[in-house]
């Protein structure tokens, strides 16, 4: 079993790079580190590469990287991929900071890479924004949750940090409550992407930031149940849905096997469980009834 450690970034597709650019750079607040006419390589302030742009036909997803151990050998991965019948690939040089990485496929399509070890990414043109700490998760829509799960689960060692019901499931490759999430949908798509803030004060100037732009606050500030962030909703210009959050749950310790204690939990140590039932926020606005219909009709 591979042992992912975190996630590192993600690639999308957009049929206007430049709008996309300019989103990332003046709301999301990444610098660019290299750009051409079809792409554009956008990292954090922390000089993280947090997101890939590719010109392409229509919005999506391409790409998901995560990072595994530096003295992982890629070869020796490629080799027990192939013997569960996942054909890899090894790539060199094709992504600024990053040597090496393994690529490959999940069930549904989307493209996973494999990073063993990187250096930094500093911008060349200055971050703006919100300037957001990092890249803290990426949901998908996924035909059959469960079986999603657990190709997660068995190739690249995430392990399961709630459920809600049997339609959402928030996974783990490290200490943060999740990393990526699967819900239930016809087809294979992104749900919502997030970006990770310090805390309250710097919600508030996202907020406030948001508001300049005219950005719509499709749901919350809310404080989540599951994973408990408190976080607010938006769509980029591609119609993508993101978040902005902060004050994400942590298992610390896996022995352990419950989330850091926090005030706000109800239960007492809180474990990964199944959330049955409405609400399950604990506090916070709804999502808009635009927010709400447009999920409707897509899933």
């Amino acid at each position: 079993m591979i042992k992912v450690k975190r996630i590192r970034h993600a690639t999308f597709a957009t049929p206007d790079i430049g709008r996309q650019i300019d989103y990332y750079q003046s709301v999301i607040g990444l610098g660019i580190v290299a750009r051409d006419a079809r792409r554009a390589l956008m990292a954090t302030d922390s000089d993280q590469l947090a997101i890939v742009l590719e010109a392409g036909d229509r919005p999506l997803l391409k790409r998901l990287a995560f990072e595994i151990a530096p003295d992982v050998d890629l070869a020796d991965l490629r080799t027990k991929l192939s013997a569960a019948g996942v054909t890899a690939e090894i790539r060199s040089d094709h992504l600024p900071g990053i040597a090496r990485s393994l690529t490959f496929s999940d069930p549904e399509g989307t493209e996973i890479e494999l990073i063993a070890g990187w250096t930094s990414s500093p911008a060349r043109e200055a971050i703006g924004g919100v300037a957001a700490d990092k890249l803290g998760h990426v949901a998908l829509y996924t035909s059959d949750p469960l079986a999603t799960s657990k190709f997660y689960a068995d190739v690249l060692g995430f392990r399961v940090s709630d459920w809600i019901e049997e339609s959402f499931v928030f996974m783990r490759c490290g200490f943060d409550h999740h990393s990526v999430n699967f819900a239930r949908g016809a087809t294979r798509r992104l749900h919502h992407v997030a970006f990770e803030l310090r805390d309250a004060s710097h919600m508030l100037r996202a907020c406030d930031l948001l508001g300049r732009k005219k950005l719509p606050i499709l749901w919350g500030p809310v404080r989540h149940g599951p994973g408990h962030n408190v976080a607010v909703y938006h769509r980029n210009p591609d119609g993508h849905l993101v978040e902005l959050f902060f004050d994400l749950d942590r298992m610390i310790d896996e022995d352990l096997g419950y989330f850091e204690p926090r005030p706000w939990h109800r239960d007492r140590p809180q474990r990964p469980k199944v959330w049955v039932g409405l609400p399950r926020d604990i506090w916070g606005l709804s999502p808009s009834a635009e927010l709400s219909e447009f999920e409707r009709k897509k899933t």
